[in-house]
């Protein structure tokens, strides 16, 4: 499993709350995980007979791994004898892990755990600047050339735009 970030909140209300804030914010749906028992998402999918063996499967997964093993067994008993509720986060890059950790915080969690954030694999869903890059990209016609890029990079080529 690659970086995650796991907040455990009191109930489903505050969990929701926050998986909305992160979507809000531009984190992608498949990203975000919400677990509870009125919502069991992606761990109900987990093999198990019971939502208890399917929660903690879900769990095993996450932070099956060395000393956070232990960890499992103690959140599924949180969201199942406890009506807590969790929301994962699986970061891409330093950048989202910032903001999801900052979002996450103002939510204010019961608790925030970490999981493999200083060895995540670098991706680059993520920009390092404010703005976007594409805001820089700018095509200026000339008189005897198209307006359109595509007929630009591929000169003699019909596309469904300018076909014939």
């Amino acid at each position: 499993m690659s970086a995650v970030i796991l907040a455990v909140f009191g109930g489903f209300e505050a969990a929701d709350r926050a998986r909305l804030a992160l979507i809000h914010d531009g984190f992608p749906t498949d990203r975000v995980e919400l677990t509870a028992r009125l919502e069991p998402g992606s761990a109900g999918l987990e093999p198990g007979g019971s939502q208890r063996e399917r929660f903690s499967q879900y769990f095993h997964v996450l932070f099956g791994r060395g000393e956070e093993a232990e960890q499992s067994q103690r959140l599924t008993q949180l969201l199942i004898e406890h009506s807590a509720a969790a929301v994962a986060v699986l970061p891409r890059g330093d950048i989202e892990i910032r903001r999801a950790l900052e979002l996450l915080s103002q939510a204010h969690p019961r608790e925030l755990l970490r999981h493999d954030l200083e060895r995540h694999l670098l991706e680059f869903a993520s920009s390092s600047h404010e703005a976007p890059w594409i805001r820089s990209f700018w095509v200026k016609p000339g008189p005897d050339e198209p307006e359109c890029i595509y007929c630009r990079l591929f000169p003699g080529s019909a596309h469904e735009t300018h076909a014939a």
